[in-house]
C-alpha cells in the first residue's frame, strides 16, 4: 500500500503518461496530483476505506491501483484509478494488478461482492481493457466536469470470483 512517504514515486508515475491526465482533466500532470490521489475520498467515505496499492518492478513504482472498500455501498468496492507507467504500458502489468486485486478480496474483504468503476468517456479507449477483465457496462452513465472539461462517465462493474 503506498503512503504519504511514497508520493515522489507516485508523481514520477503520474508524469509518467501525462496523457491520462489530459484525457480526464483537460490539463497536463499538477505538482500536487499524486499528494491529492493519496488524500482525497468521496464524503462519507472513511480514511480507512481508501487504498491505493502500488506495484512495482526493480524497485521502481510501475503501477498504481486506488481502490475505496465499501462505496458505493457495503458489498461493492470502487476503482478510482489503475494507472500503468507510460513506458510500461501493454506489458500486462495493469492486468496483473487487477488480478491480483480480485484473488485478494474474498479472503481479505469478504463482504465485497462486486467491483466497480466508472469510464470517463474521454478516456473511452481504456473500456476495452475492462471487458478483457470482465467488467461489463451497468448502463448507467452520470455526468462528468473537471473544471472546463465536460464529459459523461458510465459504469462497469464485474463479480468477484468466490471459491466454492
Amino acid at each position: 500500500m503506498l503512503q504519504e512517504r511514497d508520493v515522489d514515486a507516485l508523481q514520477d508515475l503520474v508524469e509518467s503518461d501525462p496523457g491520462y491526465t489530459e484525457r480526464v482533466t483537460g490539463y497536463p500532470p499538477g505538482p500536487s496530483d499524486a499528494l491529492s490521489l493519496l488524500l482525497i475520498r468521496p464524503e462519507g467515505v472513511e480514511e480507512d476505506a481508501k487504498v491505493v496499492f502500488g506495484a512495482c518492478e526493480d524497485e521502481h513504482l510501475v503501477a498504481v491501483l486506488d481502490v475505496l472498500r465499501g462505496y458505493p455501498d457495503a458489498a461493492r468496492a470502487f476503482v478510482g484509478l489503475l494507472l500503468v507507467r507510460g513506458d510500461r504500458q501493454g506489458r500486462g502489468i495493469g492486468r496483473w494488478v487487477v488480478e491480483e486485486l480480485l484473488a485478494g478480496m474474498p479472503r481479505e474483504w469478504p463482504e465485497v461482492q462486486r467491483l466497480r468503476l466508472a469510464v470517463v468517456d474521454t478516456n473511452a479507449a481504456v473500456a476495452g481493457f475492462w471487458a478483457r477483465l470482465g467488467f461489463e457496462a451497468t448502463g448507467e452513465e452520470r455526468p462528468y466536469r473537471y473544471d472546463h472539461l465536460e464529459s459523461v462517465t458510465r459504469l462497469f462493474e464485474r463479480p468477484v470470483a468466490r471459491e466454492r
